[in-house]
């Protein structure tokens, strides 16, 4: 950073994945498992913010704080706070709020509930402009979790503020399309037209579901699976056997469609069900959706049950761009970043 342009750079800093959005459009997602090397969060932040375009301020929001090497959420908070002042020394922070607003770092770190998990509101605001009248629902389906957050008029209307109230609402799902794995899925899922209970064990995840099903495509280098082997169909029909104690013996291709085609289903139940009850709560009835994240294509699908038939379905991948859509919260603080800097 030689230069500066009075640009924002946006960081939403998660606990396997970091994403980063520039005033000039330009966004990345970064798979760090920050659960396994803490210490390096600073040295990855500084890296990531380097392949960016010179900026001046720094806009950040987290939901790493909750990651298990960290005893607390607040200490969480510090944390993730301290990893961004050292990357980015001397460069103006503000942190945005679950009440909506940004704050100062020592705000933040004097009350750290302000900061945990405050990044869908950030993406919130923004969708909830695309639906300016009547009922509406941002579908946000990440790797690990989806955000269901009931729009009117403009406005989100998300009643919890924590991730426990918002799990609690409905508003909050613990399920995504890579790192779910399928046993959390249910208890019990049809094997050739048998009811058949599934092994509480990592042996796959949703990646596996939706690399059979062609939703995510292959990728011979990516090993961040249930058991180390690539990211391949091939590969998953391997994972998905051993779910109901086979193998590839006696699993066929055919078969891994079938059993993937359950797991979509039993994981669209449960959204599906989940966004009922949040917008129930707050009586909305959804006529539009608005979706987003690396797993539209399943929100979109869920849309299309929840919504009106025949309602708008506005997309942040066509809006934003595909990469901004996947770091859509980041892409979002950077917009609120600078219409808060204007007054």
């Amino acid at each position: 950073m030689t230069a500066r342009t009075s640009a924002w750079l946006a960081l939403d800093v998660g606990g396997a994945n970091i994403k980063a959005a520039h005033t000039l459009g330009v966004a990345r997602a970064l798979p760090f498992e920050l659960w396994k090397r803490p210490d390096e969060l600073p040295d990855v932040l500084a890296a990531l913010g380097g392949t960016f375009p010179p900026f001046d301020r720094i806009a950040v929001t987290m939901t790493a704080e909750l990651c298990d090497c960290y005893p607390t959420k607040a200490f969480g908070v510090n944390a993730v706070l301290d990893a961004v002042v050292t990357a980015f020394r001397g460069v103006p922070t503000r942190v945005w709020g679950v009440d909506g607003q940004f704050h100062e770092v020592a705000d933040a770190r004097e009350r750290p509930g302000l900061a945990a998990a405050a990044n869908w509101l950030a993406l919130a605001e923004l969708a909830a402009r695309l639906v300016a009248e009547g009922g509406g629902l941002l579908i946000d389906v990440g790797s690990t979790t989806t955000d269901l957050i009931p729009l009117r008029h403009g406005q989100p209307l998300a009643r919890g503020r924590t991730d426990t109230e918002r799990l609690q609402n409905g508003e909050l799902v613990y399920a995504g399309v890579r790192r779910t794995p399928v046993h959390a899925l249910a208890i019990e899922l049809p094997f050739r037209g048998l009811a058949t209970g599934l092994a509480a064990e990592l042996f796959a995840s949703t990646l596996d579901v939706y690399l059979t099903l062609g939703e995510i495509p292959s990728d011979a280098k990516d090993f961040s699976t249930a058991d180390g082997r690539p990211a391949t169909a091939d590969a998953s029909r391997d994972r998905l056997a051993r779910m109901v104690g086979a193998d590839r013996d006696g699993f066929s291709g055919d078969d891994a469609v079938a059993f993937a085609r359950a797991a979509d289903e039993a994981l669209r139940n449960r959204l599906e069900a989940a966004a009922a009850r949040a917008c129930r709560a707050v009586g909305v009835l959804p006529q539009a959706a608005v979706i987003a994240g690396s797993g539209e294509f399943l929100a979109r699908r869920l849309a299309q049950r929840v919504i009106d038939p025949g309602g708008l379905i506005v997309s942040l991948r066509d809006a934003w761009g595909p990469v901004a859509s996947s770091a859509g919260c980041a892409y979002a603080l950077t917009i609120l970043a600078c219409e808060d800097a204007a007054g």
